[in-house]
Order: structure tokens, then sequence, then C-alpha cells
């Protein structure tokens, strides 16, 4: 089936009690046993719950990945994918990522014995030369939060698998409606359903897809013995939102191309990071694996000050962390979403105190960019 009929209808057969066309909503703890050791295949919601099955199916068809894993947030999706490896395992990681992630890895993981190494992933010997004989794991971004550095994801999955270690693409800016890493050969695809897979800012999720039997298996025990599943509303949210994914993901990006081409022109903007722009580095090979670039865009006002004197000014692009909602945000990384993460590791990465970063809504462009160009007015 095409995406968008797999978006819509994907895991979501029509009850076959009452013949409802939309997936109900079990807000159920637990369920009745004819007797023991006889039941319907539901025991107990943490476990089994038949509107998360719905949602994992649903996105794990989107992802073409085998099995789907749904979660209460994006990280604790990412803390499960961690629940993989062992004492001494080493982590090879992009070091431009979600600062969140950042922190779980550092603050989390690292005093359980696990131990990782930051590079850039764009730069395929430096990826090849953080490999110890511990790695088991490399978990990536492309494009990266906030700068939008491009990975090769054929070449990286080449490399991991040469080295017996899982590939993990956080691919939650780009949806499967733009790139499936998993048809590039990732082992593992983690989201943040929160944002464009839900797209309507009313719910916190995540997922894990897996291409990996014996991942597949671990990722259902520990969902199972953690527990940190998410509750069936917020599944019913996010299935809601995924069957207009197409629909809000060419206008998103629509939006964010003509934003990007504006900003190009501006020269009072120091730097634009946006995939689809000629002038980006990653442009021909996020286009070689990709089928669009979004809807993330950051650029760099100069210095704080500037910055905080555009984020003042906004109106239309609402100030908040998060994105891929209908809504346009914008939001200040380096005291937002990475304030976890060094200050000399964010500025290596061109992560400064003047980054701006904005969430492309769908509202009408030109509204945008009138609102944007009020903001940056004061530069």
């Amino acid at each position: 089936m095409g995406f968008s009929t797999d978006a819509v209808h994907a895991g979501q057969e029509p009850d076959p009690t009452t013949g409802a066309v939309t997936v109900p909503i079990y807000q159920t703890s637990t369920y009745v046993q004819e007797e023991l050791g006889k039941h319907k295949g539901f025991e107990y919601a943490r476990t089994q719950n038949p509107t998360r099955f719905a949602l994992e199916k649903n996105l794990a068809t989107l992802e073409r990945g085998a099995r789907g894993f749904a979660f209460a947030s994006g990280m604790a999706a990412i803390t499960a994918v961690g629940a993989l490896l062992k004492q001494g395992d080493h982590v090879v990681a992009s070091n431009n990522m979600y600062g969140g992630t950042y922190r779980l890895f550092e603050k989390v993981l690292a005093p359980y014995g696990l131990t990782f190494t930051y590079v850039n992933t764009g730069d395929l010997d430096a990826t090849g030369k953080a490999f110890r004989p511990a790695t088991r794991m490399l978990f990536m971004e492309t494009p990266t939060n906030p700068s939008m550095i491009i990975s090769d994801l054929r070449a990286l999955a080449k490399l991991t698998r040469s080295k017996n270690a899982l590939l993990v693409v956080d691919n939650t800016f780009m949806t499967p409606f733009f790139q499936r890493p998993i048809e590039l050969g990732a082992h593992l695809v983690v989201h943040s359903t929160t944002k464009y897979l839900n797209g309507h800012s009313d719910m916190v999720g995540g997922v894990v897809i897996s291409n990996d039997e014996a991942a597949s298996e671990r990722l259902q025990f520990v969902q199972n013995a953690a527990g940190a599943v998410p509750g069936p509303f917020d599944c019913w949210l996010c299935l809601r939102g995924v069957k207009t994914l197409a629909l809000r993901m060419e206008r998103h990006e629509q939006n964010a191309r003509a934003i990007a081409a504006w900003l190009e022109k501006l020269p009072k903007v120091k730097r634009i990071f946006y995939p689809g722009l000629k002038s980006h580095p990653g442009h021909e090979l996020h286009m070689s694996q990709a089928s669009g670039f979004g809807g993330m865009i950051a650029f760099d006002t100069g210095s704080l000050e500037k910055g905080a004197a555009v984020l003042r000014r906004a109106r239309l692009f609402a100030l908040a962390e998060s994105l891929g909602g209908v809504e346009s945000l914008i939001s200040h990384p380096a005291t937002m979403t990475h304030a976890s993460v060094p200050r000399e590791d964010r500025e290596r990465v061109g992560l400064t105190d003047g980054l701006v970063r904005i969430s492309v809504g769908i509202e009408d462009v030109d509204d945008l960019l009138r609102d944007l160009e009020y903001c940056l007015s004061v530069l």
C-alpha cells in the first residue's frame, strides 16, 4: 500500500464488535479471564492494550520495520534502547543531538557502566575510528538537532554491521514520510511521537521500531518489565494524528522551504541550517536518502542578546520547547532543549548562544514571514 493509505489503515481495522472505523480507546487496567489459564490474549494493560497494539502496528508499517513498541515518552523509548546494553558496553553517538538524549546517556546510563564517545557522524572516517572492541551501538540523528548535520545512513549501516553493532536512528525530525532508515539498513528507529507523528501538541509519547529479532524480544520484555507504557488515550491521539501525517508534512516542508529561502537572503542572519537549501553541505546526501527536508530550521543571530531580542518579538511563532505541531514554535536551544550539553561541546558543533530554532507549522506562510520579519528587524 502507499504511505497515505497505510497511515490511515495500517493496524486500524474496523472494530469486529461494532464495525467502528476508529480504533476504540480501551480504557481498562485489566481483563476478565474465562477460567484459570484461559483468556482472550489480554491479561493486564501494562502488558497488552488493543489501542496501543494498533499504534505499534501502524508505526511499524510506516517505518517498514518488523515490530513497534510504544512508550510513555520519547525519552522512555530511548531508555528502553539503552536497556539492550550491559555494563562495559560502548556506544558511539552523534555529537550534535537532542540535549535530553545526551543527558540520559551521561547522567543516567553512564553511571551504570556504559561508556559513550560523541562524534560527528557526518564524518564517516571519524565515526569508524570511534568504534572500539566493546562498541555495541551507534546512536544517531540525521539531520541532527539543531545543527542539521547530515550523515550517510547506507554507509553507517554497512559500518555497524561490519562491527557487529546496532544502528539506531532517531527519525523524529524527518518522520517516515520523508525518511525510512530501516530501508537503508538501520536496525532500530526511535521517535518522540509527541512531535510530528501526533502533530497536534496534545500528548507525550515515544516509539521504537525494530527490524532486529533479538532486539525486538528484549524490547518487548523491557516494555513490560519497566512499564513505561503510554495510556490508551495518548495512543488514540497519536493514531488520529498519523492519519493526516502525509498532508501535514507536505505543508510543513512547503512553508519551511519558503522561509529558509527568505532567511538566506538576509545579510544580518549569520548562518542558516536547513538541508533543503542547496548551500547546505549535506543537501545532496540528504536528497539521496530522503524524499524531503522537513519543517525544522535553525539560524544564528550572532549573540545571546540578539537571539533574546528576536525571541521577545515573536507573536505567531510561540516561544516554547518541542516541535512538530501544526502551530509554529520558536526556541533557544542553548538555554532550552540543549541546556544540559556543556557549552564547549555545543559551540563545537555550531550550537552557539545566538542560535534560534524554529519549528515551522502549517499556517499561511505569508503570516509566518511577516512575524519573522518583525522579529528579525532588531538585528
